[in-house]
């Protein structure tokens, strides 16, 4: 079997990670990352780092830094994306019961009529910050009208989301104080709305969830505000960077903007699938083995941190055609975009997200064709969730 120690090496903060991606995939199918983490690089690989012989990570990363008690922790112990096996599937099966496809192609034409509300003031006023004014609005927005809330009955929504959010990563120990007091406004606020739909239910999302969930006690109260708190967090940080990033990508290529504004709702879908592919907002999908894993020669031992590194595999040359070239076009992309995951976790909000991105996208071409970026391509942290510096457009008709 090949040797580990002979993989090619990513060093932490390399200027521009994408040449260094490329430059290990044609030495080796794996790589070496920071703190012994081995990444998957090949499409091909993306299963068998997500199959039976690995295991998400639960609490793993915040109990190496001490944090074993608090609401920090707490959620990461009681959600569904950080659980694996039987709890795992406890957790998620009301979710995907009750947050269907069916449900969120209903809400289509309000999300897009959300999106214009939002989209129509802003044309023709100048620079327009839209990553604050549109991008991080209209999740917000679609997950008030999930829950059947207000907008206005919203408190610091977005304050919660972005310290929440910060958890997700390596976070900066000096804001742990900050972020655990987020994390129990938040669950103290979701439990408020879960209450009121036993006292009173509705018809809606959250009434029925909160019945599906409660049926045989199979999710704790605890289990049933994380599930909730988790949902609004993975349809707000995600969808707001994605929207920034892939609306700047179309815009920045003339004659493909130009055959969007032609057709918006032909190639809508197409806008979103390659603005995934050519630029994802997670880094990728971490995993720990479990049993002794075979990729592509190497065998990764139990203990083993690795990394399907969806940066590497959205421009796998064994897949894509000219994987560096960004082409709405391109008939090469699979059934099953990677952006969301795969096998047992693959992301719940798929079908939420993929509405958003869509209808907000259509909407700018459809109102506003002659758009341009300000400051040019936003660029994307590295951390885990890929986070936009800035999103500055003129949205002009």
């Amino acid at each position: 079997m090949a040797n580990l120690q002979s993989l090619p090496e990513i060093p932490l903060g390399v200027a521009d990670l994408q040449q260094c991606l490329r430059d290990a995939r044609r030495v080796a199918p794996l790589a070496r990352g920071p703190l012994g983490v081995i990444l998957a690089l090949r499409q091909r690989q993306l299963e068998q780092v997500v199959g039976d012989y690995t295991r998400q990570l639960e609490t793993d990363l915040l109990q190496m830094r001490g944090i074993t008690t608090g609401p920090i922790f707490d959620f990461y112990r009681t959600a569904m994306v950080f659980s694996n096996g039987e709890e795992h599937r406890r957790r998620r099966t009301p979710v995907a019961r009750t947050f269907a496809i069916k449900l969120i192609e209903t809400m289509r034409p309000r999300i897009a009529a959300c999106a214009e509300a939002l989209i129509a003031p802003l044309v023709g006023k100048g620079a327009v910050d839209f990553r604050q004014e549109v991008a991080a609005k209209l999740p917000t927005s679609v997950v008030a009208d999930i829950l059947g809330i207000s907008t206005e009955g919203l408190p610091d929504f977005h304050g919660w989301i972005n310290d929440a959010s910060e958890s997700l990563g390596f976070f900066d120990p000096a804001r742990q104080s900050v972020i655990e007091a987020s994390f129990s406004s938040f669950y103290q606020f979701v439990g408020g709305l879960i209450e009121s739909r036993r006292a009173a239910p509705l018809d809606d999302f959250l009434s029925d969830y909160v019945r599906a969930a409660t049926e045989d006690e199979a999710v704790s109260d605890l289990e049933m505000k994380t599930q909730i708190l988790a949902l609004i967090l993975a349809g707000s940080d995600t969808t707001r960077n994605a929207l920034c990033m892939s609306l700047a990508l179309i815009l920045a290529h003339g004659p493909q903007w130009r055959a969007f504004c032609d057709d918006p709702t032909g190639l809508k879908k197409n806008i979103v699938d390659e603005g995934l592919r050519f630029e994802p907002v997670a880094l990728g999908i971490p995993r720990i083995v479990v049993q002794d894993l075979e990729i592509d020669g190497y065998v990764l031992k139990p203990g083993t941190f690795v990394l399907a590194s969806l940066l590497s595999m959205m421009r796998d040359p064994d897949v894509f055609r000219e994987p560096d070239t960004y082409d709405v076009f391109r008939t090469d992309m699979p059934r099953w975009h990677p952006a969301f995951g795969a096998g047992a976790h693959r992301c719940l909000g798929e079908a939420l997200a993929r509405v958003e991105l869509e209808e907000a996208m259509a909407c700018v071409a459809r109102l506003a064709p002659h758009s341009a970026l300000v400051h040019g391509l936003p660029r994307l942290s590295t951390s885990g969730v890929r986070q936009v510096d800035q999103c500055v457009l003129r949205l002009e008709a």
